[in-house]
C-alpha cells in the first residue's frame, strides 16, 4: 500500500512538473501576440503625389509700351510629383483665365498657359503650414477678339513662350487635405504685339489641395 501511495504522488509530481516546464516555454512565444508591436500611425502614410484646384485671377496688360491693364478670371490645375520628398518635386500646371471686356475696350481675351518645371519646398518642422516656390516654363494660347480683330499681327496666338516663376503657402488640413491659402506668380507670355512681343502678367490664386 506504502509502494502504491509513493509510486502516485511521485507520478503526480512529475506531471506538474512537466506542466510548468511546458507553460515556461510556451509564455515567450505568446508575449509577441498578446502585446504586439505599434503599427505607424495613419498619418505617415506616404502620398506620392498631389492635385491642386485653384480660382485664379490674372492682372494682364495689352497695348506695348503701357499699362492698359485689365483683369481675367478663371481657374488653374497643378499636378506635383516628388522627386525628393520633403524638399523639390516636379510640377505642371494649366491656367485658363478670361476677360469679356480687355484694356477697356469691347474685345474679349481667353488666355491659356501650359507650363512644366520644378518645385522647392522648404521643411518647417511640425508646422502644418507648407510654403513652395516654383520656376515653370512653357507655352501659352490666346484667342477672343483682342486676338483675332485688334491685334491682327499675333500671328503666333496659337503657342508662344511662357515663364511662370513664384510660390504660394499651403495649409494642412488633414494628411490628404490641404487649403492653398495664396498663390502668387509672374507669368511672363511672348504674343506678337509689333512692338516688344511680349507681356508682363501677375496670376493670384488660392483653392484646395488633395494628395493621391
Amino acid at each position: 500500500m506504502q509502494l502504491r501511495i509513493k509510486t502516485t504522488f511521485a507520478l503526480l509530481l512529475t506531471l506538474a512538473a512537466v506542466s510548468t516546464a511546458s507553460a515556461h516555454a510556451q509564455s515567450p512565444d505568446q508575449a509577441p501576440s498578446q502585446a504586439p508591436a505599434p503599427s505607424a500611425p495613419a498619418t505617415d502614410k506616404p502620398f506620392h503625389s498631389e492635385l491642386a484646384l485653384s480660382y485664379s485671377y490674372v492682372r494682364s496688360n495689352a497695348p506695348p509700351g503701357g499699362c492698359g491693364c485689365f483683369s481675367l478670371n478663371g481657374g488653374s490645375a497643378t499636378f506635383a510629383w516628388p522627386v525628393k520628398p520633403g524638399s523639390l518635386a516636379v510640377a505642371g500646371e494649366v491656367t485658363i483665365a478670361h476677360a469679356g471686356a480687355a484694356a477697356s475696350t469691347s474685345d474679349s481675351l481667353t488666355l491659356s498657359a501650359f507650363t512644366a518645371g520644378a518645385r522647392y519646398l522648404p521643411r518647417l518642422g511640425r508646422s502644418p503650414l507648407q510654403p513652395f516656390g516654383q520656376a515653370l516654363i512653357g507655352l501659352a494660347h490666346s484667342t477672343g477678339t483682342l486676338v483675332q480683330g485688334s491685334n491682327p499681327g499675333a500671328t503666333n496666338a496659337g503657342a508662344a513662350f511662357a515663364a511662370n516663376l513664384g510660390g504660394g503657402l499651403d495649409l494642412r488640413a488633414s494628411p490628404r487635405f490641404s487649403v492653398r491659402l495664396i498663390e502668387a506668380d509672374y507669368l511672363v507670355t511672348t504674343f506678337d504685339n509689333g512692338v516688344n512681343n511680349h507681356q508682363n502678367n501677375l496670376r493670384i490664386g488660392a483653392g484646395l489641395v488633395v494628395r493621391f
